[in-house]
C-alpha cells in the first residue's frame, strides 16, 4: 500500500516551513489494513491562518480548525486533503458538541481526544515511515477489536453518536467490541435520543451498507440502541410465527437482511428486507402453527413510511422502500397467474422497481430457511415481467396513423386502412429508418392503387413476419431466464 505522492507532498511542504504534520485518523487504520483510504487527513501544529499561507489554494469554513487543501493526484484520484490544527476539546454538556474547541500543543493531545484506538494512530513521514501508536491501536487492529481511547464513559458522554460509530466500525471491519466499551454503550445508550435523527440516519445507513449489516443491527439491539433507532423491530423479537417459518419475526428479518448484504443488493433492498415483516407483530392473530398475519404487508408499508420519515429519509427513498414492503407478498404460480395479474403488479410497484422487489422476495425466502433463493417460478415471473413491460411490435410505432391514410387516399374508414398500416409496419420492421412520414405517405399512395386481393396478400405476409419476430423475441427472453 502506497501513500499518494501528493499527500506526501503536503507533509513535506509543512516540514519545509518548520511545522509538524502527520497523517492521522481512519486513513491510517485503512492503510494498515491494506485497504485504500477514501480520504486522507493530516494533523499539524500550524494554525489555520498559517496553513493558508503555506497552501494559498485552500478554503476554511468551519470552527474545528480544519482547512481543506486542494491538490491534484491523477493516479489516486485525490483532489483535496483535510488539514486540521492539533486541537483539544472541553467538556460536552449536551453529549453532542464540545463547549469549546482549543488549539493543542502536541500530537499526543490531539490523538487522545479521538474515539477509538484504531482511529487514534498517526503516520510520521521523515527519513522513514513510522507509525505513531500511543493507545494500542495496532494491537487492536491485529486482534480485531473496537476499543475506546481511554474511559468509555467519558468518550460516549462527549458524543453519544460514538456508540453507533462503534457498532458501525464493528460491522464494516468485522471486528468485536471490547467488553468495557460494550458496557459503556449499554450504560449510556439512552443518551442517543438527544442526537439528531439525521446523524443517526447516516450511521444507520453505514451499518446497512456493510457486509455485516445484520450483525450490526443485532448489536444495536444487544447494546440497547435499537430502541432509539427502529424500536418497531424489537416488537418482533422472540415473536413466534407459524408453520411456514422456522425463525421468529426478528431473526427472520435479520437473516433476510444478511442475504441482501452478502449478495451486494442496494440499500433500498437491504432496508426493505429488514422491514418487510415489521407489521407482523401488530396483526398477529392466534398462536402456534396456525397463527395468522393477515394484511401485514399493508400495515408494514405504513409503518415503514413512518420509520423512514422519522429518520429523515428523502421522500423518494421512502416511497420506493414503502412499495417494496407493500408488494413483497405478491402471489405467483406459473400455471395460475396470467399476464393481466402481472401487469397489475408492475403498475402497482413500478416497472423500475420490479428487479428490487424480486430481490426482496429472494431475501425473504432465504430468511425463511428455504434452500433456494430463486426457484423456477421466480425466474418465470422475471420473464413474464419483461414480456408485459416490453412494448409490442405495433402499428402505434409508425410515424403515420389511420387518419393520415384516410386523408392521403381520400377514403372512408374501413378494414383496408388497418391492412395498409400492417403493410407499412412490415417495411419499418425490415428497415427502421423508413419510419418517416415522407416515405410512408408515398407508400400509402402506391398501396391505395392495389386491388383488394393484392392488399390482402401483402397484409397477410406482413402480419406473419411480425408474429415470427414476436415469437423469436419471446424465445430469446425465455432463454435469458432459463424458462420454458
Amino acid at each position: 500500500m502506497e501513500i499518494p505522492k501528493e499527500v506526501k507532498g503536503v507533509i513535506e511542504r509543512f516540514q519545509k516551513n518548520n511545522f509538524e504534520a502527520y497523517i492521522v485518523g481512519g486513513c491510517v487504520r485503512d492503510f494498515l489494513l491494506e485497504k485504500k483510504p477514501q480520504d486522507w487527513d493530516i494533523a499539524t501544529n500550524a494554525e489555520p491562518e498559517e496553513i493558508q499561507k503555506v497552501f494559498p489554494k485552500t478554503f476554511y469554513k468551519n470552527k474545528f480548525f480544519t482547512v481543506t487543501v486542494q491538490i491534484t493526484d491523477k493516479e489516486s484520484g485525490i483532489k483535496e486533503v483535510e488539514v486540521t490544527t492539533y486541537r483539544s476539546e472541553s467538556k460536552y454538556s449536551d453529549k453532542r458538541h464540545p463547549e469549546e474547541v482549543k488549539f493543542a500543543e502536541t500530537l499526543e493531545e490531539d490523538l487522545s481526544r479521538r474515539d477509538f484506538t484504531v482511529n487514534a494512530m498517526a503516520i510520521e513521514l521523515k527519513e522513514k515511515t513510522k507509525i505513531i501508536d500511543l493507545f494500542g491501536g495496532k494491537k487492536d487492529l491485529k486482534n480485531k477489536i473496537i476499543r475506546t481511547v481511554g474511559d468509555p464513559q467519558k468518550r460516549f458522554s462527549e458524543d453519544a453518536l460514538r456508540m453507533m460509530r462503534a457498532i458501525r466500525f464493528a460491522a464494516q471491519l468485522g471486528f468485536k467490541i471490547e467488553k468495557t466499551t460494550r458496557e459503556g454503550i449499554k450504560t449510556n445508550s439512552d443518551s442517543l435520543k438527544i442526537i439528531s435523527k439525521e446523524r443517526i440516519r447516516d450511521e444507520f445507513l453505514k451499518i446497512i451498507e456493510s457486509k455485516k449489516a445484520a450483525e450490526g443491527i443485532d448489536l444495536l439491539r444487544e447494546l440497547n440502541l435499537l430502541k432509539h433507532v427502529i424500536p418497531e423491530l424489537e416488537e418482533g423479537y422472540k415473536l413466534a410465527q407459524n408453520k411456514h417459518h422456522i425463525y421468529d419475526c426478528y431473526d427472520h428479518s435479520l437473516l433476510s437482511l444478511k442475504y441482501a448484504a452478502e449478495n451486494d443488493f442496494n440499500n433500498h433492498v437491504r432496508i426493505a428486507s429488514l422491514l418487510h415483516d415489521v407489521g407482523k407483530p401488530r396483526v398477529k392473530r392466534g398462536e402456534g402453527e396456525e397463527a395468522t398475519f393477515y394484511n401485514h404487508e399493508v400495515v408494514g408499508a405504513e409503518m415503514t413510511s413512518k420509520i423512514l420519515n422519522r429518520l429523515k429519509f428523502s421522500k423518494k427513498d421512502i416511497e420506493k422502500i414503502r412499495k417494496l414492503v407493500r408488494y413483497h407478498l405478491f402471489y405467483y404460480n406459473v400455471d395460475e397467474v396470467g399476464e393481466s395479474s402481472v401487469r397489475r403488479l408492475v403498475r402497482g410497484v413500478g416497472k423500475e422497481n420490479m428487479n428490487e422487489l424480486l430481490q426482496v422476495r429472494m431475501a425473504d425466502r432465504i430468511g425463511s430457511g428455504v434452500p433456494k433463493a430463486e426457484p423456477y417460478k421466480l425466474r418465470h415471473l422475471r420473464y413474464l415481467v419483461e414480456k408485459v413491460s416490453r412494448d409490442p411490435i405495433s402499428v402505434k410505432m409508425l410515424e403515420v396513423g389511420g387518419e393520415e391514410v384516410i386523408e392521403t387516399l381520400d377514403v372512408s374508414p374501413g378494414p383496408e386502412i388497418g391492412k395498409i398500416l400492417e403493410i407499412l409496419l412490415g417495411y419499418v420492421i425490415d428497415d427502421p429508418e423508413k419510419n418517416n412520414k415522407e416515405f410512408l405517405k408515398n407508400k400509402i399512395k402506391k398501396l391505395g392503387k392495389l386491388s383488394e386481393e393484392e392488399l390482402n396478400s401483402l397484409a397477410k405476409k406482413a402480419k406473419e413476419k411480425r408474429e415470427k419476430i414476436e415469437i423469436k423475441k419471446d424465445k430469446m427472453t425465455k432463454n435469458k431466464y432459463w424458462v420454458t
